[in-house]
C-alpha cells in the first residue's frame, strides 16, 4: 500500500469500481488507504457484464457471478470497516459496465472513483475497449487508475 496524504480538498466520496481480478487487488487497498486518511466514505462497485441473449442462454452462470460479485464486495466491505472506514456496496448487471460505474458516480455525488487498470495496450485495446478508458472519458470527478502490480 503507498503512502497517502489528503489533498486540501479531501475526498469525502470516493467511488471503487472493482472487477474482482488480481488487477482490481491494488486500486481496492488504495481506495480503502484514501478514504481512511481523508475520513471519506467509500462506495464499492462491481458490474456483472452480460446481455440479453447471455442471460437467456446461461441464467445460472449470470447468477453464480452475481453472488461471486457480491461475496467478493462483502469481502471489501468487511476490510474496510476493519481499517475504520465506512463502505456501502452495489452490484450491478448491463453490458455497459463503464455507464453504470459513470452512472453510479454521479448518483452518489463522488469525488473520485478509484480502479485498476488491465494494462491492455495497442490492438487489443482498441478490439476489445476499455472499461477504465471509458471511465475516463466520461467521469465529471477525478479518476485514479491504479496500475496492475
Amino acid at each position: 500500500m503507498s503512502e497517502t496524504s489528503c489533498p486540501r480538498l479531501g475526498f469525502e466520496r470516493i467511488l471503487l469500481a472493482t472487477d474482482h481480478s488480481s488487477c482490481s487487488a491494488a486500486a481496492v487497498e488504495e481506495a480503502i488507504n484514501i478514504a481512511k486518511v481523508c475520513g471519506g466514505m467509500l462506495y464499492s462497485i462491481s458490474v456483472v457484464e452480460v446481455n440479453e441473449e447471455f442471460e437467456a442462454l446461461a441464467p445460472q452462470l449470470v447468477e453464480k457471478t452475481e453472488n461471486e460479485v457480491r461475496e467478493h464486495l462483502e469481502g471489501i466491505k468487511e476490510f474496510a470497516r476493519k481499517e475504520g472506514v465506512r463502505c456501502e456496496t452495489v452490484a450491478h448487471r448491463g453490458d455497459e459496465p463503464y455507464r453504470m460505474i459513470i452512472d453510479e458516480a454521479a448518483r452518489i455525488k463522488a469525488d473520485m472513483i478509484i480502479m485498476g487498470s488491465h494494462g491492455r495496450t495497442g490492438l487489443k485495446r482498441l478490439m476489445m475497449g476499455s472499461v477504465t478508458s471509458r471511465v475516463i472519458g466520461h467521469a465529471k470527478c477525478k479518476v485514479m487508475v491504479v496500475p496492475c502490480p
